[in-house]
């Protein structure tokens, strides 16, 4: 007799809502095609950014070494 098969359920990172974390599911962990296009959307969009402090525009940029 074959192993019943769980599914995991998880919340899809665009939407929230819920999505099969399995094989079947081609587009994990997204709930959808919209959902896993329009994440990849933002990445290449840029709007997924890390925070960074930039330095002042009037700085001085290399090795602070070589700045003295």
């Amino acid at each position: 007799m074959p192993e019943p098969e769980f599914l995991k359920i998880v919340r899809c990172p665009a939407c929230g809502g819920d999505s099969v974390y399995a094989p079947k599911n081609l587009y994990r962990p997204f709930c959808s095609a919209r959902c896993k296009n329009n994440d990849f959307g933002a990445w290449a969009s840029e709007a997924f950014r890390m925070p960074a402090d930039a330095p002042p525009e009037d700085g001085v940029f290399g090795d602070p070494k070589l700045q003295q």
